[in-house]
């Protein structure tokens, strides 16, 4: 057996970036269930089959644990996984990592209730109400105290933890609604939009499940502030560069367009997360760079 990881939309569910960010950063292996946010309520027999489970993200063990909240996860996947490096060795460092995360687990409402993440989009003229800056400010503050005693540039120092996991759907709220910040903390944010691992859950986001009108904010939109994705396209035939798809070795069907050369995928989401942002995908490049 192996774990289940059951997930929520990856555009909109900032706990399921956390708990998806626990295994993908940590090269820890699962199998993944998908839970759609929208009104035909696809997935959710999923955590129906998990009882008492009725959130997401929701970890089930091997044995059958049923662990249905985030911190929850990073402390037992921790515990089973000791030399994941999901916390830091060091005492000081491990004791500030598990503050920060459990500061987050439980704070900034406002932030959250204000901003809901939202993968698909970046606001250029959202306006701060007085408790979102309270939060921001709060943030700041422990952001630059970590920094200082680590000297950065993840929270705790060079290596990311499981502190790092937890704000990272905060990172996307801070670009997603254009909110000012300090250098060091705009730079952690950047850290985050450039995370490989990051990138490639926005890439999903960004082409699995329809776009939910009640994630939508009246205000305008410009650019994602992340790293601008190679321009890929989608084509309607081969012959590709390749036989076999990258991710899951199946014959290809799929097809996109990137510099010239024609690559294959063994099914319309495994193409179109590529296409979505092609330099996120470590198999895909590898590919790329090999033909």
């Amino acid at each position: 057996m192996t774990y289940i990881l059951i997930l929520g939309d990856y555009a909109y569910s900032s706990w399921s970036l956390r708990g998806w960010l626990l295994f993908e950063k940590f090269g820890i292996d699962r199998r993944q269930e998908y839970v759609s946010f929208g009104d035909d309520g696809t997935g959710w027999d999923a955590i129906d089959g998990y009882p008492p489970a009725n959130t997401v993200p929701t970890l089930v063990t091997p044995e059958g644990a049923v662990v249905s909240d985030s911190l929850a996860i990073a402390e037992e996947l921790a515990t089973r996984h000791p030399n994941a490096g999901i916390w830091p060795a060091d005492p000081l460092a491990r004791a500030t990592a598990r503050t920060l995360a459990a500061e987050m687990h439980s704070g900034f409402g406002a932030l959250r209730n204000d901003c809901p993440m939202n993968l698909r989009c970046a606001y250029t003229n959202y306006s701060p109400s007085a408790d979102v800056q309270k939060d921001v400010a709060r943030i700041e503050t422990i952001w630059s105290h970590a920094f200082e005693t680590f000297g950065g540039p993840w929270l705790c120092g060079p290596d990311f933890f499981a502190a790092d996991v937890f704000f990272a759907p905060i990172a996307a709220r801070f670009a997603g609604y254009g909110i000012g910040l300090s250098k060091d903390a705009q730079a952690y944010v950047d850290r985050h939009l450039s995370d490989d691992a990051f990138r490639r859950w926005r890439a999903m986001g960004l082409v699995k499940g329809p776009d939910l009108p009640w994630y939508a904010m009246d205000f305008d939109q410009g650019d994602w502030p992340g790293p601008r994705p190679l321009d890929a396209k989608p084509v309607e035939m081969g012959p590709s560069i390749n036989d076999a798809c990258p991710y899951s070795g199946k014959p290809v069907t799929d097809y996109l367009e990137l510099g010239g050369k024609v690559y294959g995928f063994c099914n319309p989401f495994c193409r179109n997360k590529t296409i979505a942002d092609p330099e996120a995908w470590p198999a895909f490049m590898t590919l790329v760079n090999g033909s």
